[in-house]
């Protein structure tokens, strides 16, 4: 019992952007107004950034840049830049995304009056 909670300890942040992810997935699927479905989009998109920066993460690891007249190091002893590249990468399309997203829901509304899901389809199947 000891042994799993300090597995659990240990990997708390990764705990923690898994019930953040799943928040943000709930919000997505049970609400009925697509604002609240655009911020349950906003926070899984930011769990899932959070989990790949951490998985990028090294304790006591240097950045990949060569100095001249540095002492050689291990490969190891390097942090991997590639999940950060793609997360810098991914804050942008999730900007767009979001963009995008609110600007259909802003005419949506005007044409509807409403951001309520079943009030809109309820429009469209009447007309």
């Amino acid at each position: 019992m000891d042994e799993l909670l300090n597995q659990l300890a240990d990997k708390f942040n990764y705990w923690a952007y898994f019930v953040i992810m799943m928040t943000g997935i709930y919000a997505m699927i049970a609400k009925r107004n697509i604002m609240k479905k655009l911020i349950g989009l906003g926070i899984f998109q930011t769990s899932i950034m959070l989990f790949y920066v951490a998985m990028g993460s090294k304790k006591g690891a240097t950045i990949p840049i060569l100095a001249s007249g540095h002492a050689p190091i291990s490969p190891v002893d390097y942090i991997n830049p590639l999940p950060h590249v793609l997360m810098l990468t991914a804050i942008v399309v999730s900007v767009a995304t979001l963009g995008v997203a609110l600007a259909l829901s802003q005419r949506l509304y005007r044409k509807y009056g409403t951001l309520e899901e079943n009030e809109i389809l309820d429009q469209i199947r009447r007309s």
